[in-house]
């Protein structure tokens, strides 16, 4: 027995073996939703791939279904001009199959749009979807691997996805079990202790911000703007008015670079002068 007697000398072990259990249910959980996202918009693209065959549709036709999907469903953000051409995409890579049966249907869809983004070859997406998968990399790591070309390197891709389930720390895993767009799949929008959690770290900056001085404001966060027919979201942003002879300039940034696009998840925003 362990402190004091209350607990058994062998209880941190245990509670370690339960603590891996919990976490590999909720990988194993979060992928199964994500393998049906991925079906859905699958599902989505070959259904636009079939209009636009036999029906002639062009461009605008996808702009006003992302109007209007979002419209009705604006709890998801998956559904942007941008995410429907890679649905597109998608239906043209892959059959359907590939989505249950291949590694490339157990990655997050940040990761999917990557592959089409950077490989036009087939056998190179999925070489890069399994080891992706097997190794748990993180979208930025899939990047980088792809950019050094990682494939040519080491030959083959590993095979055994389906036995195989990423530690709970790989960057992977934690992507997939935070990825706002499962997230938003399922109407999970409540996060409450997320968003407290933000709403105190935004008082705190904020506060760090008006210490600061004459010349500093706290700007917002949550900020929407949208860039052709897209929606982004920054977290927040500071900002500095610098005083210059007859004009002032406000210089609008987003500190060390903490700023999430609703898009894709990802991104940094550069900072910009705004006159």
């Amino acid at each position: 027995m362990s402190d004091s007697g209350l607990l058994p000398d062998d209880y941190r072990d245990f509670l370690e073996h339960l603590k891996t259990q919990v976490r590999q249910a909720r990988v194993r959980a979060t992928r199964v939703v994500n393998t049906e996202l991925l079906l859905l918009y699958w599902d989505i693209g070959r259904a636009i791939l079939d209009r636009q065959a036999a029906e002639g549709w062009g461009s605008k036709v996808i702009d006003r279904l992302a109007v209007d999907l979002r419209s009705e469903f604006p709890e998801m953000r998956g559904f942007s001009r941008s995410n429907l051409h890679y649905m597109r995409k998608i239906a043209s890579a892959w059959p359907r199959s590939a989505f249950v049966q291949q590694a490339v249907g157990q990655i997050p869809w940040g990761h999917v749009t990557v592959l089409i983004d950077r490989l036009d070859d087939q056998a190179a997406r999925d070489w890069y979807a399994a080891a992706a998968f097997e190794r748990g990399w993180s979208r930025n790591v899939l990047s980088h691997q792809i950019r050094n070309r990682l494939d040519q390197r080491i030959g083959a891709a590993p095979s055994n996805f389906t036995d195989h389930l990423p530690t709970g720390d790989s960057d992977l895993a934690q992507q997939l079990v935070r990825d706002p767009y499962v997230f938003d799949f399922l109407d999970l929008t409540d996060r409450v202790a997320e968003r407290e959690l933000e709403a105190a770290l935004m008082a705190r900056l904020e506060r760090f911000l008006l210490e600061l001085g004459h010349g500093f404001a706290f700007v917002g966060r949550q900020y929407h703007f949208d860039v052709d027919g897209d929606d982004f979201y920054i977290d927040y942003s500071g900002s500095r008015v610098i005083p210059r002879p007859g004009v002032e300039r406000l210089l609008c940034a987003c500190s060390l670079g903490c700023c999430w696009f609703g898009w894709l998840g990802v991104g940094i925003l550069r900072s910009s002068e705004c006159e």
